[in-house]
């Protein structure tokens, strides 16, 4: 059975994979004589041996002393241009030169951003990712480290092909003959947890196999474990950059993300919330040939939209696929709260149609109700120049912190909502990036946001940027008008109305079952309370003052050396009406 019928040419099975443009050098060549794209040059990965708990912790804890001493002279080289003196300055300066012996010579000149993204990449993958996420938060860490982060590498060797074919055969419990005719050996693709594969089926399917590297699942589970605690221990000195939230939302996603089953889950509901959209698609996944460490999805015969191949479109075309990208990320982000986290030009394809493609869905975004609706009002809000709005539905999305300044956020962010639709050019107008220089502003005030607020802002970034390089100067607000019109609207369709009762029909039924119940109880409340005798308010009062006056009359006559036994009896009478009303 063939799932590629709108992305590959309708030729013969024994021909589609030519077609397709899925075979090499070393494939038997065709009668058709069409051109195939070569795959790029991987370096090859050396064999990853396994790590202990232990040994791993030494690793890690080498490269954060060595960063944090690496920062300590990075730091004493900028304050010494900025001209710093002082005998603090001097006790810096002097541990500095004392720790230089034990950094990286090749680091220890760097600036800090540098050294950071660098030891990254040296402690492998879970750390890439790591710095991958972080470059995103900038509403927590200063301009200077997330841009640098932005060049982590995404490029990395590849593993040789023979430990790919083991991890399919042990993955999937068959050969590979069995399920495959052909499979390319050089990777099309090789990133930190796992590289793709040109394939074909034994039915005649072009597809695309994505396997987890050898040894990267156990990798990232020791890591995780290690890094929790590190957030732990950062907590309790960096709490303004909340490291330990940070990190667990790291561990979070990328735990998910080495389990090639949720990917496919994730394929097939992008699939089913977009039937009524056939211009949308997703890669169909290929169950049979599919499992936790392997995924067998469909070949999309596309281009990305940055690669040359896009100046051959017509404008017509241009426009249609804008229009389909802000259709496509606008109805996951507000309509169905389930959206692509790792959106950039490489996970969006061009295809014939022309169609909007996308992949890699590993990472994805989740928006529950509460949040899906504020995000939609201050989207809204945005789109239709109501910065005070807008700024109020921002700030309900955070959560201040011990020292956060909700109403400084707020006006912050309705100034530069106002500033930018001041702006005299649209052409320069950026939503993506007045979100992002919003967003940005919850480090300084101390309002901390989700991470789905976070990779929301990059979905809408990335759809910005691909549309600019389709349509250049295109207007973004305008586009995403009617698109987010159409949902706000749906929102209070009397539809939505009956949805929403229908969800809550339990607790109505339920509520009406006890109702019965409930009044009868509340009727024998009201019919006791009211046979109960109404106490006096004042009663007691009149022998709290006489034991008082008894008690007080026997201490004055007591000091005045009266009768010792009028002043005892006194005293006696006192306590004793004391007593009783306290009883």
């Amino acid at each position: 059975m063939t799932r590629t019928g709108d992305h590959v040419p309708d030729v013969p099975a024994r021909r589609r994979d030519v077609a397709a443009g899925v075979l090499d050098a070393e494939t038997p060549s065709s009668s058709t004589g069409a051109d195939v794209a070569e795959p790029p040059e991987f370096a090859v990965a050396e064999p990853m041996r396994p790590q202990g708990l232990v040994r791993r912790f030494v690793t890690t804890q080498r490269h954060l002393m060595g960063l944090a001493l690496g920062g300590l002279a990075a730091h004493v080289r900028a304050r010494r241009a900025e001209g710093g003196g002082g005998l603090g300055f001097a006790l810096l300066r002097a541990t500095a030169w004392l720790t230089r012996p034990l950094v990286a010579r090749d680091l220890v000149d760097l600036p800090f951003p540098v050294q950071l993204r660098r030891r990254l990449e040296r402690l492998g993958p879970t750390y890439i990712k790591l710095g991958q996420i972080l470059s995103l938060r900038e509403d927590l860490l200063p301009t200077s480290v997330t841009d640098e982060l932005k060049n982590l590498l995404s490029r990395l060797p590849a593993v040789p092909f023979d430990a790919i074919t083991e991890i399919i055969e042990h993955d999937l419990g068959r050969p590979v003959g069995a399920m495959f005719s052909y499979i390319e050996a050089r990777p099309l693709g090789s990133a930190s947890i796992g590289q793709t594969h040109r394939a074909i089926t034994v039915e005649g399917d072009p597809v695309i196999l994505k396997v987890l590297k050898p040894g990267t699942r156990e990798l990232l589970e020791r890591d995780a474990v290690l890094l929790r605690g590190l957030g732990t221990v950062l907590q309790l000195v960096l709490e303004r950059y909340q490291p330990r939230r940070i990190i667990g939302e790291f561990v979070d996603y990328t735990l998910r993300e080495v389990d090639l089953r949720r990917e496919a889950d994730n394929a097939e509901t992008f699939a089913a919330n977009f039937t009524d959209e056939p211009d949308i698609v997703f890669p169909a996944i290929f169950r049979e040939y599919s499992g936790r460490s392997v995924l067998c999805m469909e070949f999309f015969n596309g281009f990305p939209p940055d690669a040359p191949q896009a100046a051959t479109l017509t404008d017509a075309d241009r426009e249609r696929l804008v229009d389909l990208g802000a259709s496509a990320i606008i109805r996951m982000l507000y309509r169905d709260g389930f959206f692509h986290a790792d959106l950039h030009p490489g996970n969006l394809m061009v295809l014939p149609g022309p169609k909007c493609g996308f992949i890699d869905l590993g990472m994805v975004g989740r928006l529950d109700d509460e949040i899906r609706r504020t995000l939609l009002y201050y989207y809204f809000a945005l789109v239709t120049g109501d910065a005070d709005n807008a700024a109020r539905y921002l700030a309900s999305v955070a959560q201040p912190g011990g020292d956060g300044d909700p109403h400084g956020f707020r006006r912050e962010v309705a100034e530069i909502s106002r500033r930018w639709h001041r702006s005299a050019n649209f052409k320069d107008f950026s939503l993506g990036q007045l979100i992002l220089e919003s967003v940005a502003q919850g480090a300084r005030f101390r309002m901390y946001f989700p991470v789905e607020l976070v990779l929301m802002v990059k979905a809408l970034v990335t759809f910005e940027g691909v549309g600019n390089v389709l349509l250049p100067g295109f207007d973004v607000a305008e586009v995403s008008k009617r698109h987010i019109r159409r949902i706000f609207i749906q929102q209070f369709s009397p539809l939505r109305f009956m949805q929403e009762g229908v969800r809550g029909a339990p607790d109505l039924i339920d509520a009406a079952v006890k109702l019965p119940l409930l009044m009868t109880e509340g009727l024998r409340v009201l019919e006791h309370t009211a046979r109960r005798t109404t106490q006096n308010p004042l009663a007691g009062m009149r022998a709290s003052v006489m034991g008082g006056f008894c008690i007080l009359g026997g201490a004055v006559i007591a000091a005045l050396k009266g009768p010792v036994w009028l002043a005892g009896v006194l005293f006696a009478v006192g306590v004793i009406i004391a007593l009783r009303r306290g009883n």
